[in-house]
Parts: C-alpha cells; structure tokens; sequence
C-alpha cells in the first residue's frame, strides 16, 4: 500500500518561501512521476507543478513558474516543492500525488489530477501580512 506523508506547509509573508516535502513509503518512486496539486475553496484542483522522477523532466504551471522548483531525492524516496516569492493567492491545500505508471526518460511526467492514483492528505499553505 502506498502512502505519501506531505509536510513543510504553514503561513507565511507575501514574498516569503516555504518547502513542501512528500516522502512515499510502500514503493520506490523511482521510474514514476510526482506531482504537487493544489485546490482552493469552491475551485477545481490545479496541477502546480509534476516531476518524471527517472531524469528530472518537470512541468509547471504558468501561475507559478519561475517561483517553484520541485525535484526528487530518490534515496529518500521523497519529492520537495521549493517555494519562493509566494503569494496571496498561492493560499490553499497542497497536495502530493503518485502515479503507479512508469515514466521513461525524456518523456514528460502526466500533468492531469485523474492521472494519478494516490494522494497524500494536503498541506495547508497560507500567505498573509
């Protein structure tokens, strides 16, 4: 049984940073994507930010590009999102997801939430003054 364990959110000043961790246990996530989701009260989930785990291949949202950065640490069978230069409107859960599929290199890693199959249970991320 695969369970990702996510942590690292919190609140934080508009401009501030926040890492996000999801470690996975009951699987080596090595020849598999990763992806960080996010959904906000009374809006559909959104894919920030995916990772193909075998040679580092990412996808980003246009929303955060250039302020968040996700890599993997195989040895820690564990995914990061760095967050920088945060926003008001980056406020929501986050969410870490899997996806039993394997990945090749140079292939992009699946960027749509029903593509991947197991969740971790969210993280809250608040930016405030």
């Amino acid at each position: 049984q695969v369970q990702l364990v996510e942590s690292g959110g919190g609140l934080v000043q508009p401009g501030g940073s926040l890492r996000l961790s999801c470690t996975v246990s009951g699987f080596t996530m090595d020849y598999h994507a990763m992806g960080w989701f996010r959904q906000a009260p009374g809006k559909e989930r959104e894919g920030v930010s995916c990772i193909n785990t075998v040679d580092g291949y990412t996808y980003y949202a246009d929303s955060v590009k250039g302020r968040f950065t996700i890599s993997s640490d195989d040895a820690r069978n564990t995914v990061y999102l760095q967050m920088n230069r945060l926003k008001p409107e980056d406020t929501t859960v986050y969410y870490c997801a899997f996806t039993y599929t394997s990945v090749q290199p140079h292939q992009p890693p699946p960027v749509a939430d029903y593509q991947y199959s197991r969740w971790g249970q969210g993280t809250q991320v608040t930016v405030s003054s």
